[in-house]
């Protein structure tokens, strides 16, 4: 059987009984040249304002074969390097003088662009020519699609963040403390949760010290809080914990006292009915028949007897008026307590 070809590398296959007495040479040209230069090979290409067609030979070295093709020369437009329609990997530089692009396409299909001055890999699937990654040139900027970042400096501190498909975004902290948060469609950098708050908002806190971003107003202490409909202000003279100081409800210990020293005021008069007034008689000369009543001659002083008894000795009272002074008298008795539980807040106002 007669020996034939790989249709990607030109290898030669050799047939049963084919090559005989040949067998060591053809396999050392097969592995130690023809794969050996389809993985390292590297081959310069010297173009001339014209298109350049790969030469491309069975069982021996060509230029279609190699990994790497270099291509200089010098174009006064855009010029194709045409390699066969086969399966195959390249890497293509184009350092051609003249500042245009070369074009890897194959003798149908299509093909990739290279520009002036960049390195691509790209890939023959059998049909078409494909870019296997962005070109790139030597020192300068690589692009999203070659694997780089599209930038040439990167901000200190900065993170980088996809912004669609083909460049990435700076995104750098503005205040220190900042936090990296999305708004469901894209990153950026915010101050902390509370930074809403305009500057000089004031909130009660229940912690000692203020958040950060927050100061604490230490101007007012020991007071309650108070509800307005109106402008908000302050008052009062009294500690909270001393007005509301008090012994505790489990067993009460305290004692209130108070003198009232004098009271004056003055009481209107009253008309006793006689069951008001107290029992008693009247006294009154008693009349006898014959007798004038006065003295004389065989005369003296008439008899005399009581009425009967009147009054019941009842009580009575007066309306008093108040006018001045204070009453005079004490009292003493258990303390009402009233220290009531409490829970301490701070005021802090936002920077």
């Amino acid at each position: 059987m007669a020996s034939t070809y790989s249709p990607s590398l030109k290898i030669t296959l050799m047939g049963d009984g084919d090559q005989s007495g040949l067998w060591g040479q053809t396999t050392n040209v097969n592995l130690g040249t023809l794969v050996e230069q389809a993985i390292t090979g590297v081959t310069s290409i010297v173009m001339s304002n014209a298109n350049y067609t790969l030469t491309n030979f069975d069982g021996v070295s060509n230029e279609a074969r190699n990994a790497v093709l270099v291509v200089s020369g010098s174009n006064n437009a855009v010029r194709d390097v045409i390699p066969p329609v086969v399966k195959k990997v390249y890497i293509v530089a184009n350092n051609t003088g003249g500042g245009f692009a070369i074009r890897v396409i194959g003798a149908s299909g299509t093909g990739v662009s290279i520009p002036n001055g960049a390195t691509q890999v790209v890939y023959c699937d059998g049909i078409n020519f494909i870019a296997a990654s962005g070109a790139f040139v030597n020192g300068a900027v690589l692009g999203v699609p070659g694997g780089g970042t599209g930038k040439a400096t990167v901000t200190s501190g900065a993170l980088l963040v996809g912004n669609g498909t083909g460049t990435l975004n700076e995104i750098s902290p503005a205040t220190t403390g900042d936090y990296l948060r999305t708004n469901g469609t894209t990153w950026f950098s915010a101050p902390p949760p509370g930074a809403e708050f305009s500057s000089g908002t004031r909130i009660s806190f229940s912690q000692t010290a203020a958040p950060t971003g927050w100061t604490k107003d230490t101007s007012v202490d020991n007071a309650a809080l108070r509800l307005t409909s109106g402008v908000v202000g302050s008052g009062g003279s009294f500690n909270f914990t001393d007005l509301f100081a008090g012994p505790s409800i489990a067993s009460p210990s305290g004692t209130v006292s108070t003198t009232i020293s004098s009271v004056s005021g003055s009481a209107g008069a009253t008309t006793l009915s006689t069951p008001q007034i107290p029992s008693h008689t009247h006294t009154f000369p008693s009349p006898q028949a014959g007798y004038s009543g006065s003295s004389g001659a065989g005369g003296g002083n008439a008899p005399e007897t009581n009425t009967g008894a009147t009054g019941g000795g009842g009580s009575h009272t007066h309306p008093f008026s108040f006018s001045s002074g204070s009453a005079s008298s004490s009292f003493t008795g258990a303390a009402l307590n009233l220290a009531v539980k409490y829970v301490d807040l701070i005021i802090a106002q936002k920077n």
